[in-house]
């Protein structure tokens, strides 16, 4: 009689970790950006059709990497709950920590629960008057929280993205200046594709909606 296969607890836990994490440096790299005009979302990303940037509510954005359908089925849940909440009392009352702890809880649930871990990172965004005001957060996809001061980058090979931004650029830079360093972080070889940028932007200035795409023109127009 055969003994019943034993897998300790932390093992497990490891393994989903290593899983997530190999699918998550699979994919193109993400950057989230506080500048002067507003916060910044740039990404790497080929494809027209699947946004990896998104509106969460009136000053919140959402970006992400990993696999498309889990990171899009978490924006859809948290536009959602800032919905919900923001009917229930008060447009006021929807902000970027509501929707975080949100996304950390769910997360968190599916990578001890599931079978299989979520191969995502997420960063919401919230705007504010000044770059100081600005909350990031990044999720990871074990549901662990980072509050980040100034920016994000996720996927991809983050560490040189990151080096490469804290090289090149300062926080509350101008448009072009904060555009010209994610891009450049982002493609190093030079070899860059407007057709493979994806641009968003949450003005700083305004009432109401926030949340803006960049066309080819817009991009063009900021990198001079």
């Amino acid at each position: 009689m055969s003994m019943p296969y034993y897998v300790s607890p932390e093992q497990i836990i490891a393994d989903k970790a290593e899983f997530a994490r190999k699918g998550i440096a699979r994919g193109r790299s993400v950057i989230v950006a506080s500048a002067q005009d507003a916060v910044y979302m740039v990404a790497d990303n080929p494809s027209r059709a699947l946004h990896k940037l998104g509106e969460i509510y009136d000053r919140i954005g959402f970006a992400a990497v990993g696999k498309y359908n889990e990171f899009e089925n978490l924006r859809v849940a948290g536009v959602r709950l800032a919905d919900t909440r923001g009917y229930s009392y008060d447009r006021a009352d929807v902000t970027v920590r509501t929707v975080a702890n949100a996304y950390a809880q769910t997360l968190g649930s599916i990578f001890i629960e599931a079978s299989k871990p979520f191969e995502v990172e997420i960063a919401v965004a919230q705007v504010g008057q000044t770059c100081q005001e600005d909350q990031l957060y990044r999720i990871s996809f074990d549901g662990s929280v980072h509050d980040e001061a100034g920016f994000i980058c996720m996927g991809g090979d983050s560490e040189s993205v990151a080096s490469h931004m804290l090289q090149n650029w300062t926080v509350g830079g101008t448009a072009a200046q904060t555009l010209t360093a994610a891009i450049s972080a982002l493609f190093p070889t030079g070899e860059k594709d407007l057709d493979s940028i994806e641009v968003a932007r949450l003005d700083r200035v305004g009432s109401g909606r926030r949340f803006r795409r960049l066309n080819h023109d817009d991009i063009a127009e900021f990198l001079g």
